[in-house]
């Protein structure tokens, strides 16, 4: 967060156009050379190239270059391999005098490298999907500041390349039977591998989508000393929702953290979907910070609600309602309005998609508010997992066997006693 905060708003807003261009559903190929004139416009460099891992072989392979064919890295080797082994970013200014380079690759282009910047290319869960490396910054080697914008559009580029391999996939599978599974994969793969640890809080958080994918995601993450919590619901069903929250993700992370303020964060990510997202198509979408300190709760919800909050000391939910109109509707005039729940000892976030207030049975009732907010009483003390666990099984029950018509996502934030 320290490097990201050196960014001059010039530099923020030159990434958030850069990220809002690599949504577009670009082939793969197509995407890399995409990601390699975005990195090199950005860092003022002469050159880029992207190295993608050939995970079976335990190499990485130059996919694309101004001026080399495809050429093959073990794992380790060289600078590119040294940042795809460490997984951590390599910023050498003067390439000739580290060991590290190997100068067959000038030998045989006429290029002349003098500094370089390798960056680690990772997915959301972590796992590492190749290296992109830029060469010769306008000026001088390349700096801190350079460091940090490069470490940003890295990870947007991971995500951009993570999406073109799925989409890839998917146009290429025999049935859709295996591009959907593919598809929920991927999805499952950028939910949160593991839940932040936050001293005086519990939480827990259910995906079950209707179809192999799904329009919901949530998100729970540590950003700058704070808990981001984000419910969303992507209209419709199958890979085209599943792309646009992946993608609402992504610049979500990005925007806390270059440490903007929530309400911009929300304005921009808004906006640039609302550029991108075809007609009639949005996002509701609970986006919030915790600051564990204070036990407050800050948040803007667009189209999402009811947010129930459950007070322990009253035994009762107090509900509210959305903010906003849902995420990428259309753009926004203006900073959304915030509203804030202080936590008390006991108490706990509520957060559900529709899937769950909407869940039918064979009369065709709908399972309600009222269900939830009971449910949400019985269960005050008890751990999340084994709440929310008890709250599908109602639903479960409640529906006696029908097919989901809706995905169905739960967040469960709980403040001890």
């Amino acid at each position: 967060m320290a490097q990201a905060r050196r960014l001059t708003p010039s530099q923020v807003d030159a990434l958030l156009s850069v990220t809002r261009h690599l949504a577009a559903p670009f082939p793969l190929d197509r995407m890399l050379r995409e990601v390699t004139a975005a990195a090199c416009r950005l860092l003022v460099a002469e050159r880029g190239s992207v190295w993608l891992l050939d995970a079976g072989r335990d190499e990485l392979v130059l996919e694309i270059s101004q001026d080399m064919a495809a050429v093959r890295v073990p794992v380790g080797q060289g600078l590119v391999g040294a940042c795809a082994r460490e997984r951590a970013i390599v910023n050498v200014p003067d390439c000739y005098a580290d060991p590290r380079f190997d100068e067959a690759h000038d030998r045989r282009s006429g290029f002349r490298t003098r500094s370089a910047l390798s960056l680690p290319l990772l997915a959301v869960d972590g796992a590492l999907v190749g290296v992109l490396q830029v060469l010769n910054r306008a000026g001088g080697p390349f700096a801190e500041a350079d460091v940090a914008l490069g470490e940003a559009v890295a990870a947007q580029a991971a995500m951009a390349l993570a999406r073109a391999r799925m989409i890839e996939q998917a146009r290429h599978a025999e049935r859709v039977a295996h591009e959907l599974v593919f598809a929920r994969q991927v999805q499952q793969a950028a939910l949160p591998r593991a839940l932040p640890d936050v001293p005086g809080y519990s939480m827990h958080a259910v995906f079950r989508p209707a179809a192999e994918t799904g329009g919901d995601a949530y998100d729970l993450a540590s950003v700058g000393g704070r808990l981001l919590v984000v419910l969303a619901d992507a209209a419709g069903h199958g890979i085209g929702p599943a792309l646009a929250v992946m993608q609402m993700q992504a610049m979500l992370r990005l925007g806390f953290r270059l440490g903007m303020p929530l309400e911009q964060v929300y304005r921009e990510v808004n906006d640039r979907l609302s550029e991108t997202l075809p007609d009639g198509h949005f996002i509701t979408a609970f986006v919030g910070l915790l600051d564990p300190s204070s036990h407050r709760l800050r948040f803007v919800s667009g189209g999402q609600g009811p947010i129930l909050h459950h007070r322990a000391a009253a035994g009762r939910c107090e509900a509210y309602k959305a903010t906003v109109f849902p995420m990428g509707a259309m753009e926004l005039p203006g900073a959304p309005r915030c509203a804030e729940i202080e936590l008390e000892p006991g108490d706990a976030l509520v957060l559900l998609s529709d899937g769950v207030y909407e869940c039918r049975d064979a009369a065709g009732a709908m399972f309600g508010r009222a269900r939830v907010e009971s449910w949400a009483a019985a269960t005050s003390g008890q751990l999340p997992a084994a709440a929310l666990g008890g709250l599908l099984a109602e639903v479960d029950r409640f529906a006696a066997g029908l097919a989901p018509e809706d995905d169905i996502t739960a967040v469960l934030l709980c403040r001890g006693r």
